[in-house]
């Protein structure tokens, strides 16, 4: 506890008094120094002009700093055309950080200056010194100024939940239990929640502070047993402590919803006991804390502390019995016994709030029975299909690109990505990188050769999905630099300035020719010749932003022009948050060639955590999706598609989902910023594809909650599983060229499997519709839980029990080569499944694997070839069969026939048409065109069926 007299005597000795101690009669108190009659003399001295200077020149260090960062990122805002959503964040920001320092100053200083007069006021009369002041109501403002800065800088944070309370839009789905729209709770819920907790915390330092400035003037002190709290002191504290008793009532009042959100029930959420129980609970104690701080009020001017304490005592502990005690009494000895039928209501608000926030509620189901294995039919008749089945796994190719193209040490390729092109009439499965530039692994890292000189990567690489050489290596669509192609494929700008690696500022349009790639003994140079970037050719500009960059060759340096720029934000998604921090980005951006251009797609997300009733992502599902940031959220769309334009980095956002409430929201913050997606290109929308990441999100809700009768999930009777058995990776989904619903032309679309819980067989599949006409449906083909349908485990243990294959990988791994094998695919042809395993070898001592075989397997049965075409006779039975023999007739001379020549003949002109049909149908293999060998080998069966009948 502090000693006032202590403090008192300490402060008061440099000011020439004399302390006086009391003895009995006489109180302690300060005898009159000499001179000036008795006033205080010798007043502390503080360097207040060094500590002020000290201060304006932090607070303008500052102020100069952020106002060149805001100008600088203004200036690349309107580059980009965006200068409006960067006013439309910083002034609510602004308005925030001056709404909360002014009101917090207000209330606070208000506040401690009147407990500072109502001290010294007591003090003086204690002391009888009437012109001495303890707590200066100067130090009171300057405390109260230092305390509410840091109330504005926490405010502006607020400024999202702001913004879309004011620009918020109804769900069009209501909670099962308040009945309140669902926007109530992603919008207004938030906001008010802020509001409530900013004035409780007001009230809170307010009555805190002047406590303290109470007890140092002696305002509130204690006398033997008693505490002595003067009448204009207790009025104050006691209006203080009520209005913050009042707002921890509304506080509790507004946790009532927050049982939405509850995790202690059977089900996320609202509950039997919450239901019955806790709810009028909480009820019962807001109500107790709000009637506690009325009566704390009326107290101050009509005493009744003993019915006061009484009834609040009663209502507290009802309300804590009720909220601790009884619900586990209730869950005990009531739900527990019959819990099924207590909770099937609850169980179905859950369900159908978990099913909607993850977008099941508009999926297909389809039962099917699949087929035992796969027929040479219908690979013919899902030719496309085979034709882009992936060959190629992610690693090992990316290792492939790094041995073969990245060229030069200062290129490097972030990660394979795929997609499809329409070649040759038809659609090809592709798999591509972008070779960009690498800075930390230049040879001679100067300023010029950092930030003038390698400005830009170059080209593309791309191969086929199911093609490869005969040494095990891809067959490239386009390599090398220059670029070279094999596709009507054409890249006008193959510099990428803007691309997945990190880069620091480029200085384009200067002196020095920028480095496009080696060519012999000389290099390859160019120009920047876009339109992006901000002007920098100015004396002010290049001062500002060599004061930005805290790098002084952008001003000293003679390379610059009157038109050079620099551009900045040159890592995409960098970029991309900078204009929209609200968006949640997927983790993989992928390339796509369109008009002579590399444009990179984005896929971004609104999500939330305050859907009512809807399950949250557990922090396993959120890890292996890349979203581990967010395990909590319960509401996710991929709602935009964002391009970039990899050489003068133009930005588009188009709203994919167009009835997402939270994009709804932000659009109505930014409407310059999102453009319908109706206005992107036809190219552009032709390479937009489901997200990896949003897909693995939703296989691994609906595992869980495609079951949609209460009992069934109460009991957890279906649970499916998209890790296998005893293993722990998940299947990764892929992008398949398949029909779907058994209609239509074959479309790109993104499949994964399911397991029944605990096995290790398929129970069914999901597909999410890439193309633009049916882009986002989810359709689940899910299989009769009395078949058997292999499931991927069960397959490479068939394929570990093979022999051949078996015996071989051992040599191998003899031999000092790494055998890899690639994902296991899942691959529906038809109504039947062909599972595919690419196996590739690596040498001991390199880094450059190659395809070295192909495993198939279907209906229980497993081959292999060194191509794929080869894996398919040896899978079907079809072998290399040599032409029909017909020998030479040899006519007894002595009773010779004209009807033996006519047989002859008739089988010699089969032969050569058997003979025909059959390099027909090899030369189809060879060509992937399973159409024509169907037709050339039913050719073949009909004239060795009249062979043989002649």
């Amino acid at each position: 506890m502090i000693n006032t007299d202590d403090f008192l005597r300490r402060l008061f000795k440099a000011e020439g008094k004399q302390w006086r101690e009391g003895n009995g009669d006489n109180d302690s108190g300060w005898d009159s120094g000499a001179g000036n009659g008795g006033m205080m003399r010798g007043r502390i001295k503080f360097p207040r002009v060094a500590l002020a200077a000290l201060l304006l020149v932090l607070v303008v260090t500052l102020c100069f700093s952020g106002v060149i960062d805001f100008y600088t990122d203004l200036l690349w805002f309107s580059s980009h055309g965006l200068s409006s959503v960067l006013w439309r964040r910083i002034l609510p920001q602004v308005a925030l950080f001056a709404v909360g320092l002014t009101v917090t100053f207000a209330v606070y200083n208000f506040n401690w200056r009147r407990a500072a007069r109502i001290g010294n006021d007591e003090f003086r009369s204690m002391t009888g010194l009437y012109d001495a002041i303890l707590v200066r109501p100067l130090y009171v403002t300057i405390f109260a100024a230092l305390i509410s800065l840091f109330s504005g800088f926490g405010a502006n944070l607020y400024w999202p939940v702001v913004l879309q309370f004011l620009h918020r839009v109804p769900f069009g789905e209501t909670d099962a239990v308040f009945g309140m729209d669902v926007g109530f709770y992603v919008f207004t819920l938030p906001f008010v929640h802020i509001i409530q907790k900013w004035l409780a915390n007001m009230a809170l330092f307010s009555l805190l502070g002047s406590a303290v400035i109470y007890l140092l003037c002696k305002a509130l002190r204690s006398e033997g047993t008693r505490i002595v709290l003067v009448k204009r002191a207790r009025l104050h504290l006691f209006a203080l402590s009520s209005f913050f008793i009042f707002l921890v009532g509304i506080g509790l009042w507004l946790s009532r919803y927050e049982l939405l959100y509850s995790p202690t029930g059977i089900v996320y959420g609202v509950g039997y006991t919450d239901f019955y129980v806790r709810l009028p609970a909480l009820a019962i104690i807001s109500l107790a804390t709000v009637a506690a701080s009325m009566l704390l009020l009326v107290n101050f001017f009509r005493p009744m502390w003993k019915l006061s304490a009484i009834l609040l005592v009663l209502l507290l502990v009802a309300g804590f019995l009720a909220y601790s005690l009884i619900p586990s009494i209730v869950q005990n000895y009531i739900v527990k016994p019959n819990e099924y039928e207590r909770e099937k209501h609850f169980i179905d608000n859950h369900i159908r709030a978990t099913r909607h926030a993850f977008a099941f509620d508009k999926i297909t189901t389809m039962q099917m029975t699949p087929m035992q294995e796969v027929s040479i039919s219908d690979m013919d008749v899902n030719s496309e299909t085979v034709e882009n089945i992936r060959l190629w796994d992610y690693s090992p190719l990316l290792r492939t690109y790094k041995q073969l193209q990245e060229i030069r040490t200062y290129y490097d390729f972030a990660d394979i990505d795929i997609d499809r092109y329409k070649l040759d009439g038809k659609n090809r499965q592709v798999m591509l990188s972008v070779r960009e530039l690498d800075l930390g692994h230049l040879q001679n890292p100067t300023w010029v050769n950092t930030h003038l000189e390698f400005t830009h990567g170059y080209g593309v690489v791309m191969n086929p999905v199911n093609e490869i050489e005969e040494s095990g290596l891809p067959v490239f669509f386009m390599k090398d630099l220059p670029p070279r192609t094999t596709v009507p494929i054409v890249i006008d700008r193959p510099q990428i300035y803007f691309g997945e690696k990190p880069n620091e500022y480029a200085l384009v349009k200067t002196d020095v020719n920028e480095f496009d790639y080696p060519t012999g003994d000389s290099n390859s140079r160019s120009t920047y010749d876009g339109t992006g970037g901000v002007e920098v050719g100015s004396l002010l500009r290049r001062i500002l932003f060599a004061i930005k960059f805290r790098d002084s060759e952008i001003l000293f340096t003679g390379a610059i022009r009157p038109e050079s720029m620099i551009l900045l934000h040159r890592n995409v998604r960098e970029s991309i948050r900078e204009i929209a921090p609200f968006l949640i980005l997927e983790e993989d951006i992928y390339p796509v060639i369109i008009d002579g251009h590399i444009l990179w797609i984005q896929d971004a997300y609104t999500v939330t955590d305050l859907y009512p009733y809807s399950s949250p992502m557990s922090r396993q599902i959120a890890i292996q999706s890349g979203l581990a940031p967010y395990s909590n959220v319960n509401y996710i769309r991929n709602s935009v598609k964002i391009t970039v334009d990899a050489y003068d980095g133009t930005m588009n956002f188009y709203t994919a989902d167009r009835e997402d409430p939270i994009l709804k929201s932000w659009s109505g913050v930014f409407p310059e910023l999102f453009k319908p997606v109706s206005e992107a290109p036809e190219e552009v929308l032709a390479h937009f594809r489901y997200p990896e990441e949003y897909f693995e999100v939703q296989s691994e809700i609906y595992r869980t909650y495609h079951m949609t009768d209460t009992n069934t999930y109460y009991n957890r009777e279906d649970v499916w599983m998209t890790t296998p058995q005893g293993q722990d990776r998940r299947i990764r989904p892929n992008y398949v060229t398949m029909q779907l619903l058994d209609e239509g032309d074959p479309e790109f679309a993104l499949i994964a499997p399911f397991m029944p819980f605990g096995r290790n067989n398929l129970i069914g599949w999901m597909a999410a519709r890439c193309d633009v006409e049916n882009y986002g449906e989810l359709i689940v083909y899910q299989f009769p839980k009395q078949e058997l349908v292999f499931g991927p485990s069960q397959i490479e243990a068939l394929i570990d029990q093979n022999t051949v294959i078996s015996s071989q990988i051992s040599l191998w791994s003899q031999r000092g080569s790494d055998v890899i094998r690639g994902d296991l695919l899942v691959i529906p042809i038809g109504k039947s499944l062909l599972y595919v395993q690419p196996l590739y070898l690596r040498a001991e001592r390199g880094d450059l694997p190659e395809l070295k075989r192909i495993i198939l397997s279907t209906g229980g049965r497993v081959a292999w070839g060194e191509t794929f075409d080869k894996a398919v006779t040896e899978l079907f039975g079809v072998s290399v069969m040599p032409p029909p023999v017909v020998e030479e007739p040899v006519s007894p001379p002595e009773t010779p026939t004209q009807e033996k020549p006519e047989l002859d003949e008739a089988l010699l002109r089969l032969a050569k048409d058997a003979k025909e049909h059959y390099d027909k149908a090899q030369k189809a293999i060879k060509s992937g065109d399973w159409t024509t060998f169907g037709i050339e080998l039913d050719i073949l069966g009909e004239i060795l069926e009249a062979i043989a009948e002649d």
